[in-house]
């Protein structure tokens, strides 16, 4: 066989295993993998590194505006380079629709503002006003296209949906092989707090740790998962940060719900101490939900080995600690008018790697499988995630002995601050290409503006996952009724 490039020389990890081998690439895919490969018009030599899929990242808020107004500091470009020198070779943010707009206009939108991007891209939508024309009409339309997940709130007066809508939605995403994703927070527990902490004057950024309980975030898991079952919907929890919350998903999940999760680096890495800084540099760790204790992030670790989440995803949410973001509302304001979230696309893959990897807690293996794999998967990514013929060649080579401290320098995003700044880490991808096109290269950058392509995907894969029919739903128990 001819190839285009040749990667030879090193071990080739997959989330089933590792092995030493070459990869043949042709026309952007994968078209051979053995043990030895002879020619292509270039060569790649891994130097005995480990070879892995392109990570995915699955989570993270490009070119987005929140709910209040606030853009979020990288576009297509800055964060997809970012994501790139992160070891990502693709990435799927989130398309937001605001009350009153329709999802065709809201599609239109980041299809013009994607097309900047340097990596592969798609989107999770997320859906603010479910209207019959959007649940009926346009939402079928998005699903056609190739855009099968979307995202749903449970908390935010201005995203929250309540029951009824969720279940609205969850019904139609079942009927398409669409799964929704849901930020789940009790949304009136969590405005209790504030009102409770405001009328003691408690207004500092650290307070933002303790108005968000872990129990809010622990019932609306459950209240979601049963939401789920009663319809019998594929459902993704994402950045769960409780123990509570990631025994519920495991309990589910062994039960055989077709649920999925995830956790993120920042509830890994940092803990609820970070936002009691001195002035107002806590407001920097500002996320939702909150950071919580070290307690919190043992159990967590354990879930991630154990397999209860699919994936660690960043949850990049960049605001800068300026007044185009974290102070849009002024420099002095209480925790709640503060711009909720942080960046750390760049950072995602090397934490993890380091932490996970290189410190025993997960193996190779699992490595790829959290960061690309089971993404892949869920997200019906099906021409990417492995190192097989016939998959695009997106590929990231690791080092996985080169130590480095993380720096704000080292993000390559729009950000004026890392909160992960100082960390020491070990491991980081040297190379990484998509469909064959080297983008970066030993910290240099080789891509082009706009030469990412958007891809569709397919519904859930749902193997492995029975589900669950509530008996109201049996016609052998419900008098004959056919109700769905």
């Amino acid at each position: 066989m001819s190839f285009d490039t040749v990667i030879h020389g090193g071990t080739i990890v997959t989330a089933d295993g590792q092995f030493r081998g070459d990869i043949g690439i042709t026309d952007g895919r994968i078209s051979a993998v053995a043990e030895v490969l002879d020619g292509g018009v270039e060569r790649v030599d891994a130097g005995g590194r480990l070879v892995m899929p392109g990570g995915i990242e699955a989570h993270a808020h490009i070119a987005q505006e929140s709910s209040s107004g606030v853009m979020t500091a990288d576009d297509y470009l800055s964060g997809s380079v970012s994501a790139a020198f992160g070891g990502n070779s693709s990435f799927i943010p989130f398309a937001a629709q605001q009350r009153g707009q329709s999802v065709d206009d809201v599609l239109a939108t980041y299809d013009a503002r994607g097309a900047r991007s340097v990596i592969d891209y798609s989107y999770h939508l997320i859906i603010s006003d479910p209207t019959e024309a959007v649940l009926h009409d346009q939402l079928p339309r998005a699903f056609a296209r190739g855009i099968t997940s979307f995202k749903v709130f449970m908390t935010y007066d201005l995203m929250n949906l309540g029951d009824g809508g969720m279940l609205d939605i969850l019904e139609v995403a079942r009927h398409h092989g669409a799964i929704t994703m849901v930020h789940a927070e009790n949304n009136d527990m969590v405005k209790w707090m504030n009102r409770r902490l405001a009328d003691k004057g408690l207004t500092a950024p650290k307070y933002h740790a303790i108005s968000r309980p872990q129990l809010a975030e622990e019932e609306a898991i459950n209240r979601a998962i049963q939401l789920a079952k009663l319809v019998d919907a594929p459902l993704f929890i994402v950045h769960v940060s409780t123990a509570g919350g990631a025994e519920i998903v495991r309990r589910e999940k062994f039960n055989g719900a077709k649920l999925f999760a995830e956790t993120c680096p920042q509830y890994l890495a940092l803990t609820r101490d970070d936002l009691d800084r001195p002035g107002m540099e806590g407001a920097k760790y500002i996320c939702s939900p909150p950071l919580r204790g070290h307690d919190t992030q043992e159990a967590l670790w354990h879930h991630i080995a154990m397999g209860t989440f699919e994936s660690v995803s960043s949850d990049h949410a960049p605001y800068r600690a300026d007044a185009t973001g974290k102070f849009l509302n002024g420099p002095d304001v209480a925790y709640p008018k503060i711009a909720n979230g942080m960046p750390g696309i760049a950072t995602r893959l090397p934490y993890l790697f380091s932490e996970g990897v290189v410190k025993g807690r997960i193996t190779p293996e699992q490595f790829v499988a959290l960061s690309s794999t089971n993404a892949a998967k869920t997200f019906g990514c099906t021409t990417k995630g492995r190192i097989a013929p016939g998959m695009d060649a997106d590929i990231a080579i690791w080092n996985p002995d080169v130590a480095r401290t993380v720096t704000h320098a080292d993000q390559h995003d729009n950000m004026d601050y890392t909160p992960f700044d100082g960390m020491e880490i070990t491991g980081v991808p040297e190379v990484v290409m998509n469909r064959g096109r080297t983008i970066v290269a030993h910290g240099v950058l080789k891509a082009s503006e706009g030469q990412g392509r958007f891809f569709g995907r397919a519904p859930v894969d749902l193997r492995g996952k029975p589900g669950f029919t509530a008996p109201e739903f049996d016609t052998a128990q419900n008098f004959g009724s056919v109700l769905r």
